[in-house]
């Protein structure tokens, strides 16, 4: 991203221009006290004008730092010195003062509104000032420098606010940027999050069906029966994997204004019963995500293929967080269905402990063969179950048994959730 190199406006004045400010307020307070000490053909000021006078130049010295405040400190002198009924000499350099420290606001108050409001005022006391003053005698020379003075303070100041409104735009632009670029990066994350969504159901459902669908296809001729049973397996598998579908399709359209079709594949239902009673996919959308309680019938439907799993669940089974509780369902159905596709012919065991601090899912499987699908995984799958286990403080660890086979179990903390 490109970086804005700027100065930003509530950046001190450096050490070089605070000597030069101090050096300024001295030499105008010396010329005061001058002015009052030497007036001719009069007496001497009284000491509290020749003092004021002196102080009347000292906000001088902070004009950058705090440019509003300086201001209003020199415009009470000047009200004070003309109250006191001050030299002409006094009042002219009173009034150099003054004008300077109105440039000053001006040019380097981040305040334009207090600055707008001040700058009629300070005007008004200047040109008080300036009627008062006795104007010193210039020479003919030094009469076309004082013409050209008010242009280039005018130029000086417009090329500041200028430079001023671009490093303005350029720190918009940058914002706008970086605005932009948060915005591509919450898609991304959102795109990865959809994406494993997607992977955890068709995977599992698919490769479910598929074995439910070759196991029928073997026993068609010799055992209708268990054939029947495998295809009413594959319609559950179908229904509950359009289900978690929408669940997932509903995170790409938010809006659920939208009726479900009652027209499609997705409405093949018995002729007399109601497509929306009768389909559970077309209630997906008001259907909660699956949690520790569909464990049941997640291993039911696999146990319909012949595959033997043993589900244990020990603790105190307690309320926990949604979210939560679909991770430890993801990790359940993701390890299932690499056994399904790496360990044909394996037995399982899940056990789910409620622990007193931690939630403790693991699934571990005996040695198999290699199913057909063995070769197409891409191994993206325990990656989001990592990054999913981990949004939550908890650990994920696989890996092979030493006895044979696999496992993969999820270690979550529970304290976390509660101190939530």
């Amino acid at each position: 991203m490109q970086r804005v190199n700027s100065r930003p406006d509530t950046g001190g004045p450096t050490p070089r221009q605070q000597v030069l400010d101090a050096g300024l307020a001295l030499a105008f307070g010396l010329v005061a006290v001058r002015y009052a000490l030497a007036a001719p053909n009069l007496p001497a000021a009284p000491l509290d004008v020749t003092l004021l006078a002196a102080v009347a130049a000292a906000p001088l010295a902070w004009r950058r730092r705090a440019p509003l405040a300086a201001l209003w400190a020199q415009l009470a002198c000047d009200v004070v010195l003309l109250a006191r009924h001050a030299f002409p000499d006094v009042l002219f350099s009173a009034s150099l003062v003054a004008a300077v420290s109105l440039y000053a606001a001006v040019a380097h108050s981040p305040r334009r509104r207090l600055c707008l409001l001040t700058a009629p005022v300070a005007t008004a006391v200047l040109l008080v000032l300036v009627s008062r003053a006795r104007l010193p005698h210039f020479p003919n020379w030094a009469v076309g420098a004082l013409l050209l003075f008010p242009i280039v303070v005018a130029a000086l100041g417009q090329r500041l606010w200028a430079r001023r409104a671009e490093e303005s735009r350029a720190r918009v632009r940058a914002l706008e940027l970086e605005r932009i670029e948060a915005l591509r990066q919450a898609v991304e994350h959102e795109r990865a999050r959809i994406a494993r969504e997607l992977h955890d159901v068709v995977t599992h459902n698919v490769s479910v069906m598929v074995i439910q669908a070759g196991a029928a296809r073997m026993v068609l001729d010799q055992k209708p029966d268990l054939a029947r049973e495998a295809l009413l397996a594959i319609e559950t598998g179908g229904r509950a994997a359009m289900t978690d579908l929408r669940h997932v399709m509903g995170l790409l359209t938010m809006d659920g204004s939208e009726p479900a079709s009652s027209s499609g594949p997705d409405s093949l239902t018995d002729p007399g019963l109601d497509s929306d009673s009768a389909d559970p996919a077309a209630q997906a959308d008001l259907a909660p995500q699956p949690g520790l309680d569909g464990l049941e019938a997640l291993v039911g439907r696999i146990r319909l293929t012949g595959i033997p799993i043993d589900l244990t669940v020990t603790g105190e089974r307690r309320s926990l967080p949604p979210g939560l509780e679909l991770t430890a369902y993801r990790v359940v159905q993701e390890a299932l269905t690499n056994m399904v596709k790496h360990a044909t012919g394996a037995a399982a065991q899940i056990q789910v402990d409620y622990g007193a601090r931690e939630l403790s899912v693991d699934v571990a499987n005996s040695e198999g063969r290699p199913g057909a699908a063995a070769t197409t995984g891409s191994g993206k799958g325990l990656l989001g179950l990592r990054e999913r286990v981990a949004l939550y403080g908890g650990t994920l660890q696989t890996g092979p048994r030493l006895t044979g086979g696999y496992r993969v179990k999820a270690m979550i903390p529970l304290d976390l959730m509660e101190d939530a």
